[in-house]
C-alpha cells in the first residue's frame, strides 16, 4: 500500500462535493488548488470560489495561482511533496504541473469519455437526448479529456431530469468513483484503458449566448431537451414580442404537449393559468420563467400580472 498524499484542484460546486468524500475517506489533502477571487454581480464584489469557500471552512492549506507556469507557484506546490494529483472542474494544466507528482494527476470528468470531452458535458448530454451518462477518472496527459481512462460509472437520464438534477446525482457518483480510483492507485492496481477516437465522438461545447437560444422551429422533443439542459443555470432563452414590446425570457421548465394545431410556429397560446408556446405538430407548455429585472417565477405567477394578446410570439 503506498500513502497518498493528494493535491486537490478544482473550483465549482461540483468540485467540493468531491474533495468533501476525499477527506471524509481519510485521505491525507496536503493542498487544494482553485481559481482566482475575482468580482462578480453588479456590486463586483470580490467572490471566492466554492471550493476555496470549503478548503477555508475545513483549514486546507490553499493556494489560488493566476500563473500556473509561474516559478513561484511552481515551488510552493513542489513543496508540498505529494504523490497524486486529483483534478475535478478546473482548468487545462501546463505538463510542468500534471507531470509532477511520482503517481500522476488524473481527473474527475462528467461523462462516458471519450464522448462528451468538453466545458459541458452534463448540459450536452441532456440536450442532445441521452438516454444514459456517467463519470470517467482519467489520468491527464497534453490533450483536453484524452487521457488514460481508469474507472467509468454509468447512470440513466431520466427524460425529464434537468442539468441541475443531473449535476448533483453525477456528483455522488463521481465521489464513490473518485474513492474507488484512489483504493486502486494506492494499490498499485491500476489498469487504464486508451481512449479510441472516431467520427462518431460527441463534443461538450463551451456554452454561449448563440447555442442557448430557443429556435421555435426545431420539435419539441429537441426545444424541450435545449431547456432542460440549460436548467438552472445558464438558462435556454428567446424573445417573447407583444404589443410593441420585447423581452429577453429565461425559460426553465418546460412540458411537451402532443396536440396537433393550426397556430403559426411561436405563437404564444395563454390562459390565467396556462401559458404554451406552438412548435410543429405540438405544443411547447412553460412551467417557469424568468422576465428582465424579476426574479424566478411560476407561469401561474406570471399570468396573475400579464396578460398576452393573440399575437404573442416567442422568437
Amino acid at each position: 500500500m503506498k500513502k497518498l498524499r493528494i493535491v486537490f484542484m478544482g473550483t465549482p460546486d461540483f468540485a467540493v462535493g468531491i474533495l468533501d468524500s476525499i477527506l471524509k475517506n481519510n485521505y491525507e489533502v496536503v493542498g487544494v488548488i482553485t481559481a482566482a477571487d475575482k468580482p462578480a454581480g453588479r456590486g463586483q464584489k470580490i467572490k471566492y470560489s466554492a471550493v476555496k469557500e470549503y478548503a477555508l471552512a475545513n483549514n486546507l492549506n490553499l493556494l489560488q495561482p493566476t500563473n500556473l507556469k509561474d516559478e513561484d507557484f511552481l515551488s510552493e506546490l513542489k513543496a508540498l511533496n505529494a504523490n497524486l494529483q486529483v483534478v475535478v472542474a478546473f482548468r487545462m494544466l501546463p505538463k510542468v504541473v500534471w507531470d509532477m507528482p511520482e503517481l500522476g494527476t488524473f481527473n474527475l470528468h462528467a461523462s462516458l469519455l471519450p464522448n462528451y470531452r468538453g466545458a459541458a458535458p452534463i448540459n450536452w448530454a441532456i440536450i442532445n437526448g441521452e438516454t444514459k451518462t456517467g463519470v470517467t477518472t482519467f489520468f491527464i496527459d497534453e490533450k483536453i479529456d484524452t487521457g488514460a481512462m481508469i474507472i467509468s460509472s454509468e447512470t440513466k437520464i431520466d427524460p425529464n431530469e434537468n442539468a441541475g438534477q443531473l449535476h448533483d446525482r453525477l456528483m455522488n457518483i463521481g465521489s464513490h468513483t473518485v474513492i474507488d480510483t484512489l483504493a486502486l492507485i494506492e494499490k498499485g492496481d491500476v489498469n487504464t484503458t486508451i481512449q479510441t477516437d472516431n467520427s462518431d465522438i460527441k463534443t461538450a461545447y463551451k456554452l454561449n449566448k448563440e447555442n442557448c437560444k430557443i429556435d421555435w422551429t426545431q420539435s419539441a422533443t429537441t426545444i424541450h431537451n435545449l431547456i432542460r439542459g440549460l436548467s438552472p443555470y445558464p438558462a435556454a432563452w428567446c424573445f417573447i414580442t407583444d404589443k410593441n414590446q420585447e423581452w429577453n425570457v429565461k425559460i426553465y421548465e418546460s412540458k411537451i404537449i402532443d396536440e396537433e394545431h393550426n397556430h403559426p410556429i411561436g405563437n404564444i397560446i395563454s390562459s390565467k393559468k396556462e401559458l404554451k408556446i406552438a412548435v410543429a405538430n405540438a405544443y411547447i407548455q412553460i412551467e417557469s420563467l424568468q422576465f428582465p429585472g424579476k426574479k424566478r417565477m411560476t407561469t401561474t405567477e406570471l399570468l396573475n400580472g400579464i396578460s398576452f394578446s393573440n399575437d404573442a410570439k416567442a422568437i
